[in-house]
C-alpha cells in the first residue's frame, strides 16, 4: 500500500513541474514580449501577482498564515537565492533569446544536486556527479565563452540556474517538515517585492497598457509555475522528477520561433541536446537502480 502511494506520488509530481515547464515557459514569453523596462519592474510584477494569489489562497485556509517555527531558516534561504536567481533569470531573459535563457535557468536541478549534498545530506552517486559534469559541458555551448557581452548575459543566466537549484533544494527540505505550499510561494513572492520595490521607486520606467497586460500574464503564469514546482518537490524528489522540468525549455523554444522569429544557433542546440540528454540519462538510470 505504502510503495503504491509513494508510485502515485511520483506521477502527480512528474504532472506538476511539466505544468510548471508550461507555465514559466509562458512567463519568459510575456516577460520579453513586455518590452524595454527595468528588470526589477519586471521582477516585481511578477511576484507581487504570485503573493497576491497565495495571501488569497491561505486567507480561505483554517490555519490562515500559521508558519512552522523550524521552517523559518529554510523560509529565509529559500526566499534570498530565488530571488537571486529570479533577477539574474529575467536580466538574462531580456538580453538572450529565451530558449537559451530558460536552458541555462534548467541548469538548476544539476546545482539542486549539489545543493542537496550540504542541505538535505542525499549523497549522490558517481553517475549523477558524472552527469552534472556533462550538463556543464553542454552549457559551455551555450554560454560560447569570448569577450563578447553575450558571454556575460550568458553567465548572468547560468547564476539565476544557481540560485533556483538552491531554491528550489529548500523546497523540498520545506516540504520534507510538513509546511505548506501557499506559505512558501507567499513568503518568496513578498520577499522578492520588497527586494525590488525601493529600484522601482528610483528607477521606475512609464508602461503602456500593452506593457501592463504583459505583465500581469506573466505574473499569473509565474503564479501557476510557482504552485505547481512547490507542490512537485513536495511530492517527489528531485532525482526522480528534475528531468521533465525541461519540458519548459521545449515550450520556450516553441514559442520563441512561432511569434518572436527566435532560432537558436547550432551551437546552442548541441548544448540543448547534451544538457536534456544528461538529464535524461540521470533519469534513466535513477529509475533503473530504483527497480533493480
Amino acid at each position: 500500500m505504502a510503495k503504491r502511494l509513494v508510485i502515485k506520488d511520483k506521477y502527480k509530481g512528474i504532472l506538476f513541474i511539466i505544468m510548471a515547464g508550461f507555465f514559466f515557459s509562458l512567463m519568459t514569453f510575456f516577460v520579453r514580449l513586455s518590452g524595454d523596462l527595468p528588470t526589477m519592474q519586471k521582477a516585481f510584477f511578477r511576484n507581487a501577482v504570485a503573493a497576491v494569489v497565495a495571501i488569497a489562497m491561505l486567507m480561505r485556509t483554517e490555519e490562515k498564515f500559521k508558519i512552522k517555527k523550524s521552517s523559518w531558516p529554510g523560509i529565509a534561504a529559500r526566499s534570498i537565492c530565488g530571488t537571486t536567481g529570479l533577477i539574474c533569470n529575467f536580466y538574462a531573459i531580456d538580453k538572450l533569446n529565451i530558449a537559451d535563457a530558460n536552458i541555462l535557468n534548467k541548469l538548476s536541478p544539476f546545482f539542486a544536486i549539489i545543493a542537496s549534498y550540504f542541505v538535505l545530506k542525499e549523497r549522490a552517486n558517481r553517475v549523477e556527479w558524472a552527469s552534472v559534469v556533462l550538463a556543464f559541458a553542454g552549457a559551455l555551448f551555450v554560454v560560447k565563452p569570448s569577450f563578447h557581452m553575450d558571454f556575460l548575459y550568458a553567465m548572468v543566466g547560468v547564476a539565476g540556474g544557481l540560485g533556483a537549484g538552491i531554491a528550489y533544494t529548500y523546497v523540498r527540505k520545506l516540504g520534507k517538515q510538513g509546511e505548506r505550499g501557499p506559505v512558501i510561494v507567499m513568503c518568496f513572492s513578498v520577499f522578492s517585492c520588497l527586494v525590488t520595490l525601493p529600484f522601482i521607486i528610483l528607477d521606475h520606467a512609464p508602461m503602456t497598457w500593452q506593457q501592463i497586460v504583459c505583465l500581469l500574464c506573466a505574473g499569473l503564469a509565474a503564479a501557476g509555475g510557482q504552485f505547481s514546482i512547490t507542490a512537485a518537490y513536495q511530492k517527489a524528489p528531485a532525482r526522480e522528477i528534475s528531468v521533465f522540468d525541461y519540458s519548459q525549455v521545449i515550450f520556450a523554444a516553441i514559442l520563441g520561433f512561432v511569434f518572436l522569429d527566435q532560432i537558436p544557433d547550432m551551437l546552442s542546440i548541441i548544448g540543448y541536446v547534451i544538457i536534456i540528454g544528461s538529464a535524461v540519462f540521470k533519469w534513466w538510470y535513477t529509475m533503473r537502480q530504483d527497480r533493480t
